[in-house]
């Protein structure tokens, strides 16, 4: 796959990636000819049908770890993470009340602990080190015997580090507490094991993935079971737990750019991290730029840059032309205010508006990243300049 050259280089592969010509491949013929219902049994259309999500499901499963019973088709991370939390709050809530979370969670996340508060059910909100690291001590602080769930990301959507979730894992199973993780961003870029990491619920987006917008998976352990409440009512689908007929084409889709990654993560990985280095060396050596996050721990596919006395929409209005980048979460964007996840690293509000996100994917070539460099750094030096002029006058 390439980018036209009048196009400009796609760096905001955290906000959503272009799907594989494989996996688009793999789901085209159940748009057409291979139309039926995966729920329709009784004939071949259907049958036919059913047998290709179900082989779907074992290829999101073994990405995980997991047993294919296991994983449950959402329609995305957003919906997975709602039914994980919610549902499993609401089916403990006469046992357990209280939910921990952490600040720089997604913001279904934040929601959806906040809005079970209506329901009468705690939460306490952790922080995060200046690295964008939980302290694993402030958590085991924070669990209690009324903890029912505590949900962290596996890898931040803006600032792209990773948590500890073997170590999170841990601490949950020992206090009796279920653990679950947004994996949106983690999954298919880093190895990830439910069992050894303990983790209970887990969401995944397809679209993170190189596969198709409009799908998801919640994996629900089953040994020891997790039990939810689901959120909506009908015929019983997906083990009653999300109910509605299956967009088929979709959940192959996603089993397919699951099955991909699991082939070429490893691969896929050392490959990004050359590109991110290219990109990250070339701004370093030509402008005064630092790095938000954690310097090691985190994806190589994501670089959260901060240009101290540069706005960052300044910034990219500026390379508009050549470089397609963000200052944050696409979920957030349309928000004026600093990002709440560069906030709680600590950095003031100055800071975080003159952040930016470059997120680098499966299909981003050399070529590429040195056009983006070379916009980037002229466009920001003249900002300066600017800038620099406007204060003398």
């Amino acid at each position: 796959m390439s980018t036209a050259t009048n196009r400009p280089v796609y760096l905001d592969y955290q906000a959503t990636t272009p799907v594989d010509p494989r996996v688009f491949e793999a789901m085209r013929p159940y748009f057409s000819e291979m139309f039926g219902n995966p729920h329709s049994a009784d004939h071949v259309y259907g049958r036919e049908v059913e047998e290709a999500v179900e082989k779907a499901r074992e290829q999101v499963a073994a990405l995980i770890g997991a047993e294919a019973r296991e994983i449950v088709f959402t329609s995305g991370a957003t919906e997975s993470n709602n039914l994980a939390i919610k549902g499993a709050a609401r089916f403990l809530k006469d046992r357990r009340s209280h939910l921990v979370t952490v600040a720089t969670e997604h913001k279904c996340v934040l929601e959806s602990v906040a809005d079970l508060g209506h329901e009468g059910i705690t939460s306490t909100v952790l922080p995060v080190k200046p690295d964008g690291l939980l302290d694993l001590d402030v958590l085991k602080q924070a669990l209690t015997d009324n903890t029912a769930l505590l949900s962290v990301m596996a890898v931040n959507n803006e600032i792209g580090v990773i948590q500890p979730l073997a170590e999170i894992g841990a601490i949950c199973h020992e206090r009796g507490v279920l653990f679950h993780t947004d994996a949106a961003q983690g999954a298919g870029k880093i190895p990830l094991d439910v069992a050894a990491m303990n983790i209970d619920l887990m969401s995944i987006s397809g679209h993170k993935i190189y596969g198709p917008k409009g799908i998801g998976a919640l994996y629900v352990r089953r040994r020891p079971r997790v039990r939810l409440e689901p959120l909506f009512s009908g015929g019983g689908q997906e083990r009653g737990l999300r109910s509605g007929t299956l967009p088929a084409p979709l959940c192959i889709g996603m089993g397919a750019a699951c099955a991909i990654a699991k082939e070429e993560m490893a691969n896929e990985a050392t490959r990004i991290d050359f590109q991110a280095r290219r990109l990250s060396w070339a701004l370093g050596v030509s402008l005064p730029v630092q790095l938000n996050g954690h310097p090691n721990q985190r994806i190589p596919g994501n670089l959260n840059y901060r240009f101290d006395g540069i706005d960052a929409g300044d910034l990219l209005e500026a390379v508009a032309a050549d470089v397609a980048a963000s200052t944050g979460s696409a979920c957030t964007s349309a928000e004026v205010e600093p990002s709440y996840v560069l906030r709680a690293l600590g950095l003031s509000d100055a800071q975080a508006a003159s952040s930016i996100r470059f997120g680098l994917g499966r299909f981003t070539t050399e070529a590429e990243v040195d056009r983006a460099a070379s916009a980037l750094i002229t466009a920001a030096r003249r900002l300066q300049r600017d800038a620099a002029a406007g204060k003398v006058s």
